[in-house]
């Protein structure tokens, strides 16, 4: 598992007009990380791959590769029917990775 710590930050950052935009993406996310936890401990995978798929997609879109690639990881696991230990093991580094965002 990954330890590092380093916050992760947009590769869009620079953009000075997205600013706003990508505050308030990193301030929502403590809810995407509650709705992950939230969907694995009930074992809903359904609800988590959606889950999965939204974050891949809006991750990706805000510059946020490296969750946008692991958020991929776990729906394609969820899709395939991957044992509950590796899932559990991917929404763990999605969960990382999502607490390190910054601006």
């Amino acid at each position: 598992m990954n330890t590092d710590h380093s916050l992760i930050h947009s590769n869009l950052a620079s953009d000075k007009d997205l600013h706003e935009i990508l505050l308030m993406y990193i301030e929502e996310m403590p809810d995407r990380i509650a709705k992950l936890e939230r969907e694995f401990s009930l074992r809903n995978w359904a609800e988590l791959r959606t889950a999965a798929h939204q974050l891949k997609g809006s991750a990706g879109s805000h510059g946020f590769t490296e969750i946008s690639l692991v958020a991929m990881e776990l729906e394609t696991a969820l899709k395939t029917k991957q044992p509950e230990e590796q899932i559990q093991i991917i929404v763990q580094q999605l969960i990382d990775l999502c607490r390190r965002i910054a601006e």
